[in-house]
């Protein structure tokens, strides 16, 4: 109950005033049907009779009724297309709220998370039930209280025939309730032991379907191994979808069963009161339609209490990746990254990547200086990139320390630290936004026009962007409308002009000239010399 009311709080401060003109609009939908019921009796009495109806002591004529009748399927009409409104404003409220929470979220969780396949799993079931299972939370909440206000009206309609007939209409439920509160837990067992299933299938309908991975598909013939893969995985879900079903659908049947029983029943019983001058006619179709309704307001309630007990299981998943700590924080007497740095240092470090059983680094030592180039050369896997992410503290160390101008890198301000250092990665991101924009990246509180041209020229990216369509305003990659794709070298450059327009005291370059031609590797090389005379730190990482 607890995850339920945690949600209910969530959905509410969301959108105060749609919350509490849902609750208004559910209330007003359980009373005027009551109501109506309440009219069509005397209603019924009165056509039958010919008598004038009596309503709570007042004496009102058979079309006073009638108008009366139809004045409130009005008021119920209106109301629903307006409660009809408002939970569509609600629910779009709801989603953009919930991917804020989601994106920030993930946006400050560590990298350590993202090596880790049951952080996936958690992401996935998280992302996967927030555009709807909040909304499922709330829609239960209201359809309990629409329920309760039902029921309650129409217990004391039924009392004045028999107590007996509200005690056969809460029975007759009771083994809907026991089926369903069972399937729930099949599910939600089902779903949660299949989430990595569900994960592959997304995998390989983005190979299918992606850009990126389109010429090697393509090239390879690989598209029927893949979707052979995804339709195997599919069939077994499916299939033993099918069975939890079938078998739960042999229950639901005997349910219904129960159901109908009761409805004859208590029938059977009023059609005798009636006959026998008991009951009036107009007595007859109001108990007998509060019957009916009763019993579907139960079965209402019934899938309002075992909806909020399904939505409960599956809400926690989404409190389970929003409750995830990051471990990589700033301290709290946190020190300014300095604008000027004299040296790096790596002393003594040793890591390994989570769940990994080997060292990645081993008491490694390395001291890079302002105003030099040190270089860092080895093969595949020796760990040159992951000193770039130590140094940015997206991993911190299990042994040693990282420093800079003799503080360890844990003492600094995490923002601060980041923005004091401009890496360009080997596995660079291609942002498929503006050529202003990929560049203006760099430094995202800090936009400067002629400075985003400056670094362009600094790159050897200015002359091919300012022959683009639109030059810095032309969307790369071809992902959106209008946009103009680039080689592999030219988005280097572009990645390398968002380094340098971050302005960093310490530059590293991870491959920064895999994809240049000659030409371009020249224009780097002077480029590096020009950094080495602002006295900046500069580490440039190679393989050999």
């Amino acid at each position: 109950m607890k995850q339920l009311l945690k949600a209910l709080n969530m959905i509410r401060q969301c959108d105060k005033r749609c919350f509490w003109l849902r609750i208004f609009y559910v209330v007003m939908q359980s009373v005027l049907p009551l109501v109506s019921l309440y009219i069509l009796k005397y209603l019924v009495d009165g056509v039958t009779t010919g008598e004038v109806p009596v309503v709570m002591g007042v004496e009102m004529s058979v079309y006073w009724c009638l108008g009366a009748f139809c004045l409130i399927f009005l008021l119920n009409r209106l109301v629903g297309v307006l409660s009809g409104v408002n939970t569509d404003v609600m629910q779009q409220r709801l989603i953009d709220y919930l991917s804020d929470k989601m994106q920030k979220q993930s946006a400050r969780l560590d990298m350590s998370y993202f090596d880790n396949p049951e952080y996936h799993d958690t992401y996935h079931r998280a992302q996967q039930e927030s555009s709807f299972r909040p909304l499922q939370v709330l829609n239960g909440f209201m359809n309990l209280l629409g329920s309760v206000i039902t029921i309650s009206g129409i217990m004391v309609m039924l009392l004045s025939a028999s107590g007996w007939i509200i005690v056969v209409m809460v029975l007759a439920v009771v083994p809907s309730f026991i089926v369903r509160i069972i399937k729930s837990r099949k599910i939600y067992a089902w779903r949660r032991n299949t989430t990595q299933d569900y994960r592959r299938t997304n995998y390989y309908t983005a190979l299918l379907g992606g850009r990126d991975f389109a010429k090697e598909m393509r090239t390879f013939g690989l598209a029927g191994h893949f979707r052979d893969k995804f339709v195997d995985i599919r069939l077994r879900l499916v299939k033993t979808l099918i069975k939890i079903s079938r078998r739960l659908a042999f229950y639901d049947s005997i349910c219904a069963i129960v159901e109908t029983a009761a409805l004859l029943f208590v029938t059977l019983f009023l059609i005798k009161s009636a006959t026998s001058g008991v009951i009036t006619v107009g007595a007859f179709v109001m108990l007998f339609e509060a019957f009916r309704r009763g019993q579907t307001a139960m079965t209402g309630l019934v899938s309002a209490i075992t909806g909020l007990y399904d939505n409960r299981l599956f809400v926690g998943n989404l409190f389970e990746f929003l409750d995830l700590e990051p471990t990589i924080t700033s301290p709290k007497n946190a020190l300014s990254f300095p604008k000027v740095v004299e040296s790096v240092e790596f002393r003594d470090i040793t890591f390994r990547y989570p769940k990994m059983e080997r060292d990645v680094l081993s008491h490694y030592n390395l001291k890079a200086q302002a105003g030099m180039v040190t270089q860092i050369e080895g093969e595949n896997g020796f760990g040159k990139t992951t000193l770039l992410k130590l140094l940015l503290r997206l991993y911190d160390t299990n042994e040693g320390q990282v420093l800079v101008n003799g503080v360890d890198v844990r003492e600094y301000n995490v923002k601060e630290l980041r923005r004091g250092i401009g890496a360009i990665f080997q596995d660079y991101v291609r942002f498929y936004c503006t050529a202003e924009e990929n560049i203006s990246f760099g430094d995202i509180d800090h936009y400067d026009a002629e400075r985003v041209k400056y670094v362009a020229k600094l790159a050897g990216a200015d002359k091919y962007i300012e022959r683009l369509p639109k030059g810095y305003q032309t969307p790369l990659g071809r992902m959106f409308d209008d946009g103009e794709e680039l080689s592999m070298g030219q988005w280097q450059r572009i990645a390398l002009a968002r380094q340098l327009y971050s302005d960093a005291p310490v530059l590293i370059f991870d491959e920064p000239t895999a994809w240049m031609d000659v030409p371009s590797r020249e224009r780097f090389y002077e480029t590096l010399e020009m950094l080495k005379a602002q006295k900046k730190v500069i580490i440039l990482i190679k393989h050999v």
